[in-house]
């Protein structure tokens, strides 16, 4: 039951951002460009969804929104080296955005380009739990927006960045999915990854615990310290590695 609700779940969520599209372009200055690798990646995606979120995690990791990772695979910080080789999805054909940015080429599952972020939160989790199937029984991924969006020069601006009546109407579409997803899964704790993500959830939830993580990003200088291990460290013991 989990499963199959987080992926209608997802679905209205993939077209209701989908339709919002144009007015966030028109509204938001702040824009020039929407990828949504809900729709142009779904496969990955659902394949993501039907694998992991119905296994009995009960601690969700919450995203500000798709970087790289998720942009060329559909998975949240998916990193395409360790979507393929540790979470072993591959074979999906990934579609192209309508409108393509000559700086924000996707490539699909066979990018070449790793993800930081994506890298360490994965290989951190693969340390501890040796399989996904594992992780998956402790702990699921999402991310709060799943747009990916830029301005004219190829630049990645984040959903707290957006102003404009669009952006409000975004921030409504996705509480309602991150609502569902922990009402649907019964999650017990929810974990920010970054204070932008925490805040978020924060909002939305009294009866269960809402903490966060510093974000793994190389434009975080606490996350590049010691080589990513002071990270690291700090990542495992948020989730009680």
């Amino acid at each position: 039951m989990g499963m199959k609700a987080v992926l209608e779940a997802a679905e209205t969520l993939r077209d209701a951002t989908n339709e919002l599209s144009e007015k966030l372009l028109k509204d938001c200055k702040q824009i020039d460009w929407i990828y949504n690798p809900l729709d142009y990646a779904w496969n990955p995606h659902k394949e993501w969804i039907q694998r992991f979120a119905g296994n009995g995690a009960k601690t969700l990791l919450v995203g500000m929104n798709p970087g790289h990772g998720m942009g060329n695979t559909g998975v949240p910080f998916g990193c395409p080296e360790q979507v393929r080789e540790f979470l072993s999805i591959t074979g999906h054909k990934v579609n192209q955005p309508p409108r393509i940015h000559p700086k924000r080429t996707v490539y699909g599952l066979e990018c070449p380009k790793p993800e930081v972020s994506g890298r360490r939160i994965w290989s951190s989790l693969a340390e501890h739990f040796g399989t996904p199937e594992e992780v998956s029984r402790e702990i699921y991924i999402v991310n709060h927006c799943p747009l990916w969006m830029f301005n004219e020069a190829g630049q990645n601006i984040t959903p707290d960045k957006l102003t404009g009546k669009a952006a409000g109407e975004l921030k409504t579409i996705c509480d309602q999915h991150l609502r569902t997803v922990v009402s649907v899964m019964g999650i017990e704790r929810v974990i920010g990854v970054g204070r932008y993500a925490q805040k978020q959830a924060a909002a939305l939830f009294d009866e269960i615990e809402v903490d966060w993580v510093p974000h793994p990003s190389p434009a975080s200088p606490f996350a590049n310290r010691n080589g990513g291990a002071d990270w690291r460290a700090e990542f495992k013991e948020k989730l009680g590695l």
